[in-house]
């Protein structure tokens, strides 16, 4: 309590979420993501081994790093490993188990567990475990596996997975707790930032970068220099967001004709693709042309031999130079992207671009220093608002665009990234016209008009419409 008795924001959050929220300060103090897992699991082991608020003690670092030494392998460790199940000893340690199933096995079907982070591509696994954790078919859980060896090979004989109950009728209840500038607050601390660290408009930059989770088939790019943290949320929020930043293949992406395996777009329900301007694409024209079709109407197919819808999302970060006045050098702004980012077609799928020249450099005040939401917690909830078409429905009958030349898929994007942005800040679902018009439409507007400039700019054909983007409410 403050010297006035009256609660905290951190009490209020600890108080209204209990078990789900999680002191932030914590996470860093313990280390554990020097183990190379992301914070969505070591938030999990902080709270199994040493739950708890305020500064992490000493014996209880000593503790989870005790515990992270015995269950947490680095790749140094695989042949460790695989020599203790050699010698038939058990392993247990906690990782990333995904299971594949393959049909053309001349013996059967087979269950194949893999284990990258151990080494074991190949492993048994019971039916039983798979039917109690479906997601270990899609894009694979985190949890603490029991490995054995048997005389097949190397077999898993339990598994405990994280686990973060999610019930959105309990979520949107709390809600109703908090003002709106607070529950600002509860969005940035969960996503692990300072809100304190940021000016309004900052704060709702760093919001709009929630929208891929909460919204199918969102694309958007964020646009920023180095340092701006534009990767930090997704590699830290859920295990059904992939984000790649090396070579990627049609394969890999799309579907593998040769094993039916599919990609990256049909398994997860986000992709990042970090540091765009570097990132090579092998068969970069089946690639631009798989992604201009996904981008157009959600099918995954290649070469004509598999197709498939997927409500997926992209999000695409680029990296881009600034000027003395912390401006883009460049106009316009995509004249840095890969060539195909540069064509109006590509672009015009875009709902928004996140303009993350507008941010500063992250520094150790930009990050959480009180209580949030645990992120596993946090990014379940995120992603089954997506299934929430009641704000989708408010926000179709009640914006419509102004002007005497409208572009439709303007219109489609407002309609979107408002809608995103209203199931983020208002899941009870309640808020004046002035709020929507501020939190959601202001910044729905900012996003697309960034897109639209350019297009304008690169291509002669959209200047028959409307330059600014204006809507009313009805």
């Amino acid at each position: 309590m403050t010297s006035s008795n009256m609660p905290t924001l951190d009490d209020k959050i600890a108080e209204v979420f209990g078990p789900v929220a999680i002191d932030k300060r914590r996470l860093p103090m313990s280390q554990l993501q020097k183990k190379g897992i992301p914070a969505y699991v070591a938030e999990w082991v902080l709270e199994s081994k040493v739950p708890g608020r305020g500064v992490l003690s000493e014996d209880d670092a000593k503790k989870v790093q005790e515990w992270a030494d015995k269950f947490i392998p680095t790749p140094r460790d695989q042949n460790v490993i695989k020599h203790r199940l050699l010698n038939s000893e058990p392993v247990k340690a906690l990782t990333h188990l995904a299971v594949e199933i393959d049909l053309q096995i001349r013996n059967g079907p087979q269950r194949i567990a893999k284990l990258p982070l151990l080494g074991i591509e190949k492993a048994a696994i019971p039916d039983s475990i798979i039917e109690q954790n479906k997601s270990l078919l899609r894009e694979g859980m985190w949890g603490v596996v029991e490995l054995q060896h048997t005389p097949n090979g190397v077999a898993v004989v339990a598994f405990r997975p994280m686990q973060a109950d999610v019930s959105l009728n309990l979520y949107r209840e709390a809600r109703e707790r908090f003002s709106v500038e607070e529950w600002r607050a509860v969005m940035l601390l969960s996503m692990g930032y300072n809100p304190e660290a940021f000016t309004p408009e900052q704060k709702t930059l760093l919001l709009c970068r929630l929208l891929p989770l909460v919204q199918h088939n969102m694309v958007l790019a964020e646009l920023a220099p180095k340092g701006t943290g534009k990767s930090y949320i997704y590699e830290n929020i859920s295990p059904r967001v992939r984000l790649v930043s090396s070579s990627i293949s049609p394969a890999v992406l799309f579907v593998n004709n040769a094993s039916g395996q599919w990609g990256l777009l049909a398994r997860f329900a986000l992709l990042v693709l970090d540091e765009i301007q570097n990132l090579r694409f092998t068969d970069a024209p089946a690639i631009i042309s798989g992604l201009k079709s996904y981008l157009a109407n959600g099918t995954i197919t290649r070469g004509g031999q598999s197709q498939v819808k997927s409500t997926c999302g992209l999000v695409l970060l680029a990296n881009i130079t600034l000027d003395a006045d912390q401006k883009p050098i460049f106009d316009p702004i995509v004249k840095e992207l890969p060539e195909y980012l540069q064509e109006t077609a590509f672009l015009d799928r875009l709902r928004g671009i996140i303009p993350g020249w507008e941010l500063p450099k992250l520094s150790n005040q930009s990050f959480a220093q009180g209580m949030g939401l645990k992120a596993d917690f946090f990014g379940d909830v995120m992603l089954s608002l997506r299934e929430e078409i009641s704000a989708d429905q408010c926000v179709a009958r009640r914006v419509a665009m102004s002007g005497s030349s409208v572009y439709r898929r303007n219109e489609e994007a407002i309609h979107s990234i408002s809608s995103g942005m209203m199931k983020i800040l208002f899941p009870h679902g309640k808020f004046s016209d002035e709020e929507f018009c501020r939190y959601c439409l202001s910044p729905a507007k900012k996003l697309r008009q960034i897109v639209w400039d350019q297009m304008r700019e690169l291509d002669g054909e959209y200047r028959q419409y409307d330059s600014q983007l204006t809507y009313r409410l009805t």
